[in-house]
């Protein structure tokens, strides 16, 4: 009865192919997952369609990227995949996404590590890149210990390598995908690096923007970050989502519905999702 909604394929910068991700939540035990591939939904129907035949259900999603002065990301869950003015957002979103990925390999280049674009585009054969493409390049040429290390120490916000060249705001990343029909959710809060009031303000404008909740279980929290996050989240009268970002063999210490192996997602959790579109 456990679940993933935070979960990468191919179409973006994971491992496996959407079938496979599938494939693999099944193996897990999970009986539902949501593909959120960065900034595309090229993999979802395939996904669900996977996910009817094992028996896995399927949730469409999204995780947007936005500006903001940290790291800030929106899950997009239940959207409608035929959407013609998200659809055309999506290709505007994916031209800037390229330059945000010349841009670090430029800023990769500039403290020593001559990795290029055209190096991660031969790890994405859908060629859509992402800094897990890029940490994949530092790991196996020996640069970094990891693809974790390579994100401590050089792709995260705020550290040398990273780019923050976006399209969306924030807001704009929720009202887009509520123009499409969907439900937005602030991803892994602890990474816009917001504490207390400042975090307060910042999670309830966006929810005076339509959003509908935060992510109250993800890999890196700590038992603290989990309960503060979900405290806040019934004190704005928020629903709660949580997944593992599993991405595969790009970030192989993240396993699906288990993230460094401790997790469990009650399904109590989607069903209180479902509850938002009724």
């Amino acid at each position: 009865m456990f679940i993933d909604l935070h979960t990468h394929s191919v179409k973006s910068d994971g491992g496996l192919e959407p079938f496979q991700v599938v494939d693999t939540a099944k193996e897990a035990g999970l009986r539902a997952i949501s593909l959120t591939d960065h900034d595309v939904i090229d993999g979802v129907e395939e996904a669900m369609k996977r996910g009817e035949e094992v028996g896995v259900e399927v949730i469409p999603g999204i995780e947007l990227s936005a500006k903001f002065k940290t790291e800030t990301h929106v899950l997009g869950y239940f959207v409608d995949l035929k959407d013609a003015a998200f659809l055309e957002k999506l290709e505007e979103i994916k031209r800037v996404r390229m330059q945000r990925n010349y841009e670090t390999a430029e800023n990769l280049r500039k403290i020593g590590f001559p990795v290029t674009v055209e190096d991660a585009m031969e790890l994405a054969p859908n060629g859509i890149i992402g800094r897990a493409h890029f940490a994949r390049v530092m790991a196996n040429r020996g640069y970094v210990s990891s693809v974790k290390e390579a994100f401590d120490k050089y792709l995260s916000n705020g550290k040398p390598g990273y780019s923050s060249l976006q399209l969306l705001s924030p807001r704009d990343a929720v009202e887009l995908i509520k123009k499409a029909g969907g439900l937005a959710f602030l991803a892994h809060l602890h990474l816009t690096r917001l504490e207390g009031q400042e975090l307060y303000d910042f999670v309830k404008d966006l929810k005076d923007a339509g959003m509908d909740g935060i992510e109250g279980y993800y890999t890196e929290y700590t038992p603290e970050m989990q309960a503060e996050y979900q405290h806040l989240a019934k004190k704005l009268d928020l629903a709660i989502s949580g997944g593992t970002d599993f991405h595969g063999k790009m970030k192989p210490h993240i396993s699906i519905g288990r993230g460094l192996g401790n997790m469990e997602i009650p399904y109590e959790v989607l069903e209180n999702m479902k509850k938002l579109r009724a």
